[in-house]
């Protein structure tokens, strides 16, 4: 059983069609943990009401970190998925997910994204037909839900076929890195690599680095992984130029630089 957390700040076809794919494609029992910054489009009421859904209202518009936070407080499974609002799951992720966790014995995990389907090349290549789409759409229809639904569909026109031919070509195989918009951890890991730190608004790159460097000193983790059979369609930048408050917890955030010393800079050099 998985508990979904993700926060929602206004987006409210964002989060219609966040939702309308999640409650398609998942099958293993979930629950999904909003945290609503706020919103004062109707977002938070619309999450309200369903059967596997709680919903946290904050008084403001909080970080990353400091949400997913909330949410681990609140979650009741043992895999807690931190998923973003702009992105459309697959048919059967959630029993592949078991599967690749299984498999490698991971506690951590993320997932092919159109930010990062394979080497560089292959990224740019496929997300320069993604802007051929988004841009012109966002520009005459804006980022409504049938906005957004006919771009998902301009750019596959069979989403569950490009997934599962994806998942036929990689499988359960995993490749060190992550995409953001998606990581999965255990509640086992916390015990290793603690909370998201609360200070850092790039908290995917130092939850990565947290794992690297806990693998490189106590071997009892496996650093953060892609599971490369398993693809999400991430809208992105979509929550970027929505024009959001200053975070409420503004204050309290520092560089990944500040923290690392550098170091970041190390762990990463071998992505691709």
């Amino acid at each position: 059983m998985i508990s979904i957390i993700t926060t929602v700040y206004n987006q409210l076809g964002m989060n219609k069609l966040f939702l309308e794919y999640l409650e398609k494609n998942t099958t293993v029992p979930y629950e999904l943990i909003i945290i609503d910054n706020n919103s004062e489009d109707g977002s938070g009421e619309f999450f309200k009401g369903r059967d596997n859904v709680v919903v946290i209202r904050n008084d403001g518009n909080y970080s990353y970190p400091y949400t997913q936070n909330q949410g681990i407080k609140a979650a009741k499974y043992d895999i807690l998925a931190f998923f973003n609002n702009d992105i459309i799951v697959s048919k059967n992720w959630d029993v592949h997910l078991l599967e690749v966790l299984s498999k490698h014995n991971l506690e951590t995990v993320s997932f092919a994204t159109n930010d990062r389907i394979g080497p560089k090349s292959e990224t740019k290549r496929f997300n320069k037909k993604w802007r051929m789409i988004k841009y012109p759409m966002n520009f005459f229809f804006g980022t409504g839900y049938e906005s957004l639904k006919w771009m998902f569909r301009l750019m596959y026109p069979d989403y569950n076929t490009f997934t599962e031919k994806r998942f036929d070509e990689w499988g359960l195989q995993i490749e060190e890195g992550f995409s953001g918009c998606a990581i999965v951890m255990k509640k086992s890991a916390i015990d290793k690599i603690g909370l998201w730190d609360e200070r850092i608004q790039g908290a995917d790159y130092d939850f990565y680095c947290r794992t690297k460097e806990r693998w490189n000193t106590h071997k009892d983790i496996i650093p953060l992984s892609i599971a490369k059979g398993i693809y999400f369609h991430h809208y992105q930048r979509l929550t970027l130029k929505a024009k959001f408050p200053p975070f409420a917890d503004r204050d309290n955030l520092i560089s990944l630089s500040d923290k690392w010393g550098g170091k970041e800079a190390l762990y990463m050099k071998d992505l691709r």
